[in-house]
């Protein structure tokens, strides 16, 4: 099912925005002259929203465009992540049905590792001295088999006061089954509690499951204040500067919200930085030729894969976020390992280690010299002569290369290695280390699915991603990296790119027959309605519209739901259950058809397509390029001798082979011996082995 609402072409500028930890990538997109700009810049922990106030100036400079030619801003951030995991959101209070005061105290009742008996057990994101319990509760159907009357509002509000919350979220047991019986309790509540936000669970998410559904709303509510004073900021220094354009905020789905949507439901952004960025490599390997990607994020902090096919990205309904599980629609984005800022450590027993502690952006790395005494996987980079200490961000930031040789002779020192080229050694051993562990965790995450890396292509991104793809791919089995022009602020790229999407979902629960099946049905055209209100409210970006349908179904008495997509689907009791058989099949390896099939949950996406972003094709030339310089490069063992190019000076069709080094502004690309680096028509690097 998809519309035609179209939108006139837009004249002026587009500009991506994320947010990291280490830096604030930006890139502009101008549709007349065809062409990006880009700029990093280094990111405000204290205050992010003043870092891209700060690059925004930068960025409209070097684009030589003042604040009005600015049509859009697209944004992501990884604020309310941080503050998940580091459990430094507001203060919450949460309302629940009688009786179930301990919903998150119980959890799902499993340790995180039943084999480790000194593993503890996550704390409740809420703690039990700030559950209130209410007189409301519905069956199982959705109907309401008790109400709080005036006394009872009176009497949970004055509770809540007492308790000091910056925002409340309210769960009532099976609210699930119809969210319009929490709505007026909440609104009830927050009339009794002006200034403090209420967050509804089955207005968030309604989804059975009460143990999730309550974790989504405290979520909500924890990110709430912080997220809206942070737009608040941010609104307010994008004006100062006289940007009037819109601000849409990108979202974990790899789609974006207007800013009013991500105020009432910051949730949705937790993870919206990854996520934009794999919906821009989608959508290069698409325009490439490129079948099958695993994409490669490596920033400041960590690294994070995640798996494309035809043009698609995959999705996961259930992720976890510091120990926490999230059970929103998300783009399928796994942790594997250390970033560009990990630092390095020696143990008791002599063993190096890399990570999980980051430098972050201040200090950051030792070569830095903002103070930072703990080498860094940076660092590293830099003693092995893999980046120019003079180029770093296009010489804006001057590297401090015996700074951080000092700091790394003495991991060598721990490791006991001696001589001229000890930290050389260290260096390149860390490096070795930190790839040993990422392609472990790649390995786990792609056996998990049934897939070989060795059938796909890497496409790497980030600051640090094209730095350390070749290292990746040569310890993976990988035979072809895809390395993006913009690789450094692929996320921001997939902020400006990205379309308006949001996700709905209503639990079910019922047989898949004649009856189940024509509730399916009616659940998602109800959806679909929904779905069209909050698009007409998000503004005029969209120029065309696309829905997304699919059902959670199971054979009947297994734990777990598969997500079958329905969109070339007929809703008819056969068709619906052979679609699941065949979904189960390709999982499992089988089909029972003489078993009864649940349908959970309905789901339903709808997008709303923004204009593209296209670039002319980059120029040909034959002949071979010409290194600008060389330089000694420690790889292996021992030192080469590494042919040393500018990437804007490459034309496509030219070749480099290995060993050398393809530097551009805001990162580096080495290419190892044994390997070739190609420009294709697109500009991007497409490094393969040599067949030996």
């Amino acid at each position: 099912m998809s519309g035609a609402e179209t939108n006139p072409a837009p004249t002026a500028a587009r500009i991506g925005i994320d947010v990291g930890g280490t830096f604030t990538d930006f890139v502009l997109f101008e549709p007349v002259a065809s062409r990006l700009v880009h700029h990093k810049q280094p990111s405000t922990p204290d205050d992010p929203s003043r870092a891209v106030a700060e690059g925004l100036a930068i960025l409209l400079a070097k684009a030589e465009l003042s604040a009005g030619d600015v049509a859009l801003l697209m944004h992501g951030t990884t604020i309310g992540l941080n503050a998940v995991i580091q459990r430094k959101g507001a203060r919450v209070a949460l309302v629940v049905t009688e009786g179930f005061r301990d919903v998150l105290e119980i959890g799902r009742s499993r340790m995180p590792s039943s084999l480790n008996f000194h593993a503890r057990k996550e704390t409740p994101l809420v703690p039990r001295a700030q559950v209130v319990e209410i007189a409301a509760r519905l069956n199982a159907a959705g109907e309401p088999t008790r109400l709080p009357d005036a006394a009872e509002y009176d009497r949970v509000a004055a509770a809540l006061r007492a308790l000091d919350p910056h925002a409340v979220a309210l769960m009532l047991i099976n609210g699930y089954a119809d969210p319009a019986v929490e709505a007026p309790i909440a609104e009830a509540l927050a009339a009794r509690l002006p200034g403090i936000p209420v967050s509804a669970a089955a207005a968030i998410w309604p989804e059975i499951r009460e143990y999730e559904r309550t974790l989504v709303a405290c979520m909500n509510a924890s990110i709430q204040p912080l997220m809206q004073r942070y737009f608040d900021r941010l609104e307010e220094r994008i004006s100062a500067q006289g940007v009037r354009a819109p601000i849409f905020v990108t979202a974990s789905n790899g789609g974006s919200l207007s800013l009013g949507s991500a105020r009432a439901r910051p949730v949705e952004t937790l993870l919206s930085g990854p996520a934009s960025g794999v919906m821009a490599a989608t959508r290069l390997a698409e325009q490439s030729g490129t079948a099958r990607i695993i994409t490669f994020d490596m920033g400041g902090t960590s690294s994070d894969i995640a798996i494309a096919a035809e043009g698609q990205p995959e999705f996961a309904t259930r992720t976890e976020i510091g120990g926490l599980p999230l059970v929103l629609p998300v783009v399928a984005v796994s942790a594997i390992g250390a970033g560009g800022g990990s630092i390095l450590s020696v143990d008791a027993h002599g063993v190096l280690k890399v990570g999980p502690e980051s430098a972050g952006a201040d200090p950051g790395p030792v070569a830095y010299g903002h103070g930072g005494t703990r080498p860094t996987v940076t660092d590293c980079y830099l003693v092995t002569g893999l980046i120019d200490p003079a180029q770093f961000l296009g010489g804006r930031l001057k590297l401090d290369r015996q700074a951080a040789r000092a700091a790394l002779a003495m991991i060598a020192e721990g490791l006991g290695l001696t001589g001229p080229d000890a930290a050389e050694r260290a260096a390149w051993g860390a490096l070795r280390v930190a790839t040993a562990g990422m392609v472990t965790e790649m390995f786990k995450i792609m056996a998990s699915r049934g897939l070989d890396p060795a059938d796909f292509s890497l496409m790497p991104f980030g600051g640090a991603g094209p730095t350390h793809a070749n290292l990746l791919a040569a310890e993976a089995g990988i035979g072809e990296i895809l390395v993006p022009r913009a690789a450094a602020t692929f996320c921001a790229l997939g902020a400006a790119a990205a379309d308006l999407r949001r996700d709905f979902a209503r639990s079910l629960r019922r047989r898949l027959d004649a009856a189940g099946v024509a509730l399916l049905d009616r659940r998602l055209h109800a959806m679909e309605e929904e779905a069209r209100d909050w698009l007409a409210g998000e503004g005029r970006m969209a120029r065309a519209v696309t829905f997304r349908r699919a059902a959670d179904m199971r054979y009947i008495g297994q734990a777990y739901e598969l997500r079958v997509p329905l969109d070339d689907v007929a809703l008819t009791p056969e068709a619906t259950a052979e679609a699941f058989h065949r979904a189960h099949e390709q999982l499992y390896g089988f089909r029972d058809t003489a078993a009864a099939i649940d349908c959970g949950t309905a789901r339903l996406a709808i997008i709303g397509e923004t204009d593209p972003i296209l670039l002319p094709p980059l120029a040909a030339r034959s002949e071979a390029p010409v290194p600008r310089s060389h330089r000694r490069a420690f790889l292996g063992e021992d030192w080469v001798e590494a042919s040393v190019f500018a990437r804007d000076e490459l034309m496509a069709g030219q070749r480099i082979a290995g060993p050398a080094i393809i530097e551009q502004s805001d990162t580096t690309t080495p290419v190892l011996a044994g390997w070739t680096a190609a420009v294709d028509a697109l500009g991007n690097l497409r490094l393969t082995r040599v067949p030996s």
